[in-house]
């Protein structure tokens, strides 16, 4: 949807303007149909109980695939720090030189996955990244296959290797996991319905004379939450962001010397 573009304040302005609009608009109008008060009372009020209903559904509809969305991100950024640890431990053991450029490699492509992390999806950062990203996986797997090449019967290439197709395979699940967002058609249908809906029920009190206060503290309420669910479904800005303290911490672990010592030729 085109409001993802938007900045967190600009689409928090929208999405409340959105709403309590709509909730004035229904005030007004209410407000101008009073003398048919005995007359509108019922089919409104069953028109807006039905309405607000089916609003308060899909509200949570919304608001659970983006909570379920934001916890495989942030899932897949942990997997992916131990996907890289773990091949990172295991190309200690490989033998000199491979060892030092393989080591230097997953270095450089950790920073690539930190990059990623705090780039916002599409964006010109995190095309770089990844492509930075691709070229060093590229050069990684090249130097395993030499690894393998040079020692086709030891276990210390094999185990690197089976490790480095995991970490590979990592960075194709995060970004699958960053451009898989909220469907717009129900981002839409939250958007319009929870209007409606809140202007239905504007319009019934001001009918009634009575509960105008109340509707506006609802219809804030209702766009916080629009605010939330679209907040989660922007994984690297705004409010709630996906962490990338598990990158981190692994690329502050790199800084110190290797643990194991080189394979013997």
């Amino acid at each position: 949807m085109w409001f993802f573009e938007l900045s967190t304040g600009g689409l928090a302005l929208v999405l409340f303007g959105v709403v309590l609009g709509t909730t004035l608009v229904g005030v007004l109008i209410g407000r101008r149909l009073r003398h048919l008060s005995e007359r509108l009372r019922e089919p409104f009020a069953v028109l807006q109980a039905a309405l607000l209903g089916v609003v308060g559904l899909v509200l949570a509809f919304g608001l659970s695939l983006a909570v379920d969305r934001y916890e495989h991100r942030r899932a897949a950024v942990v997997e992916d720090a131990n996907a890289i640890g773990t091949t990172y431990l295991r190309a200690q053991t490989l033998p000199e030189p491979l060892r030092t450029r393989s080591l230097e490699g997953l270095v450089a492509y950790t920073d690539t996955t930190i990059r990623l992390t705090d780039s916002v999806p599409g964006g010109p950062e995190a095309l770089a990244a990844a492509v930075e990203g691709q070229a060093l996986q590229r050069e990684l797997w090249g130097l395993a296959g030499r690894a393998l090449q040079e020692a086709p019967v030891a276990s210390a290439p094999r185990l690197y290797v089976e490790t480095l197709n995991e970490m590979i395979d990592m960075q194709t699940v995060r970004i699958a996991g960053v451009n898989n967002r909220v469907p717009n058609a129900v981002l839409a249908l939250e958007v319009i319905g929870a209007a409606l809906a809140l202007g239905l029920l504007a319009a019934y009190l001001a009918i009634l004379g009575r509960g105008i206060a109340a509707v506006f503290l609802a219809a804030g309420l209702v766009s916080f939450l629009l605010v939330v669910t679209c907040d989660l479904d922007r994984p690297h800005r705004g409010l709630i962001q996906v962490p990338d303290t598990a990158q981190t911490s692994l690329r502050a672990s790199m800084e110190l010397p290797p643990a194991a010592p080189a394979a013997r030729p």
